[in-house]
């Protein structure tokens, strides 16, 4: 019985211990942010919404194309780049959710480097378009290098003056 007692005491005080040694609560912190990280490989961070495997976050503030590009850069993405009419879509979606309508909003294309050769700030290859009727005109004599989505009644794309100010869509890669 001696023994017995002696070894529920013995237990008693290394529970005690190790709960307060520092050790034990760095393992603890290490599991948490083990389980935090495999949780946001498999989604994306608070603010941005998963839209075909890739990250997007509607900014509301008005800004010009290249400030937009660079608040999406600060943010570890670019301004984004659009790959397919249903990604279109959900991205018009999350803009609606934000604004409630269709609000003008920078993406991710321009063609400042050479006239009318589209290319997405994020490198990506430039293989879907969806122009408003008689777009890209490069108007302005000639100084529409930026793209825009959900422009007019048929929410389509266009490209404008790059220093007009206007909400923007971001996209990173889920982490």
């Amino acid at each position: 019985m001696k023994m017995l007692t002696v070894a529920a005491l013995i237990c008693t005080i290394m529970a005690s211990t190790t709960a307060d040694d520092p050790a034990e609560a760095k393992s603890e912190n290490d599991q948490t942010a083990e389980t935090d990280l495999v949780k946001r490989t498999y989604g994306c961070s608070y603010g941005w919404k998963r839209i075909y495997g890739r990250c997007f976050r509607y900014v509301s503030r008005p800004l010009r194309w290249a400030q937009a590009e660079k608040n999406c850069q600060a943010m570890g993405g670019n301004l984004a780049s659009v790959h397919s009419y249903g990604e279109y879509r959900r991205i018009q979606r999350l803009i609606i959710r934000r604004c409630h309508g269709y609000r003008a909003t920078w993406i991710g294309g321009y063609d400042a480097v050479e006239e009318k050769v589209w290319l997405w700030s994020n490198g990506r290859r430039f293989n879907y378009r969806y122009w408003c009727r008689g777009e890209p005109n490069n108007g302005y004599n000639g100084r529409q290098h930026c793209l825009q989505m959900n422009y007019s009644a048929q929410r389509c794309w266009d490209d404008d003056l790059c220093y007009s100010r206007k909400p923007s869509v971001c996209v990173k890669r889920r982490y």
